[in-house]
């Protein structure tokens, strides 16, 4: 049951996120786009971390490795370091 209000919040921020893209043509002034846009930030930001809370440190260490866009370096011996070239 826990589980599935954190998978809910979740859902929620990628939501509130997702409203970002779609508030500039319901045809609103431009302060009242900027408020909501920021409304919808702080709102899609506070609702992910309490999801991540809510759902554990395991779920935590699963997103992260699915964003993990860097490579890690490796140690090549064959690959020439900076004191190498010349």
């Amino acid at each position: 049951m826990v589980k599935t209000v954190g998978y809910i919040i979740l859902l929620i921020s990628c939501l509130s996120f997702l409203m970002i893209l779609i508030i500039p043509w319901l045809g609103f002034s431009k302060i009242q786009i900027a408020g909501m846009t920021t409304g919808l930030i702080i709102a899609g930001e506070i609702l992910f971390y309490l999801s991540l809370f809510i759902l554990g440190r395991s779920f935590y260490y699963k997103i992260k490795s699915k964003l993990k866009f860097w490579k890690t370096k490796t140690n090549d011996p064959n690959l020439p370091r900076g004191n190498d070239l010349k």
